[in-house]
Order: C-alpha cells, then structure tokens, then sequence
C-alpha cells in the first residue's frame, strides 16, 4: 500500500523505483508518468535522487550524414542502424530530416519480413513499420491488404474486463498488460474507453 511520508509526499515503492531506473533513460517522461501515476516534475525530482539521467544525444558526424546519404535508398533502416551504432527509429527520423527517400528496394518480402510485419502491425502505424523495416509506406499498407492483416484486436472477454477493472486503480497499465496477455497500448486505451481511474489515495 502507497504510504505519505511527514512531509505529504506519496512514498515511492520499490516497484516504481525499479521501473524508474528501468525506463527513464529511453522512455518519455509522460510515458512513465502515466505507468505511475506520478507527474512528470515528481519524475524527474526523483530521477535526479538516484542519479539517473536521459541517455546523451549523439551528434551526427559527417561520416555518419555520408554513410546514411549513400545507404539509405537502397539498404534497409535496421542495417544502416547496426553499422551507425544507432536505432531503427533514429536512423529513418534523420533521414526523413534530409529529404531521403527509398528506391530501388526488392520487391520480394522475406518470411522475416513478413513476421515482422505481422508482429509490428497491430501496434505500430504503416510509417513507423516502413522505417523499422525499410519499405515505403506504401509497400507496407499494399503487403498488409494481401496477407489481410486487420488491427482490430480480438474482443475482449467478460473475464479480462473484470481483471482489467479489479486491477486498474492499484497497479499499472504494463503489469496489467502483461497479466491480461494484451498489449500495454491496448490495455490503455480499453481502460480510457471505460473511464477508469487510480484510486484516490485519503489524506
């Protein structure tokens, strides 16, 4: 149970602590507030007592702005990412920065591909998936028609309801999440459809 220490402030359980240290160096500051329920100015009081700090933006060298240029019509996001040192996510931001564009790339879809279209395609838009995978947009929407993905996600049962419910005012959207089996982002918007809130703590 969430306990106020002398001065009024909600004491940290090692729970949130650990999900703290575990998330604050690659993760948004509302991302986490959201998991916690904290604000994001508690969140970085606290970040800035355990001595943690947001993961250090690297700069793009000239060598690094040269091997994109040159790569990334042809090669694949996630390749370029692996040689630069760098994520998926950063390497087609950059990109889309400098105005490059795909051409040229193979028209035929591995099984790794299509796995990971499957996999990604519920959660994630057609541009984010095209730039993890290194296709258009177009070619991601046009493979997903064909193999007649839907991100409609199952239904959910009487049961999950109930747990979803039972368990929402005291723990967060990624525990639940994983207990339920649904992803955290599904898990989110099901509890904003039905209107749940945190219990509020008695003064």
């Amino acid at each position: 149970m969430v306990k106020k220490n002398k001065s009024g402030w909600i004491a940290w359980s090692e729970h949130e602590v650990e999900l703290l240290k575990r998330l604050y160096r690659k993760v948004e500051a509302q991302e986490i507030a959201e998991q916690t329920g904290r604000t994001r100015d508690a969140l970085r009081e606290k970040a800035r007592q355990l001595g943690l700090q947001k993961k250090t933006f690297r700069r793009w060298s000239d060598k690094d702005l040269d091997i994109l240029t040159k790569l990334y019509p042809t090669e694949k996001s996630q390749v370029i990412a692996e040689k630069l040192g760098r994520s998926a996510d950063a390497v087609g931001g950059r990109a889309r920065t400098l105005g490059l564009r795909k051409q040229n790339v193979p028209a035929q879809w591995s099984k790794q591909e299509e796995a990971l279209l499957k996999k990604l395609y519920l959660h994630k838009s057609c541009r984010e998936i095209a730039e993890q995978i290194g296709r258009s947009v177009s070619a991601i929407r046009r493979r997903a028609w064909q193999l007649r993905l839907r991100r409609t996600a199952p239904s959910w049962s009487k049961e999950e309801l109930s747990l979803l419910r039972k368990l929402y005012p005291t723990r967060t959207a990624e525990r639940i999440a994983e207990q339920i089996g649904r992803p955290v982002g599904a898990t989110r918007a099901k509890v904003f459809r039905l209107g749940l809130r945190k219990r509020k703590l008695k003064a």
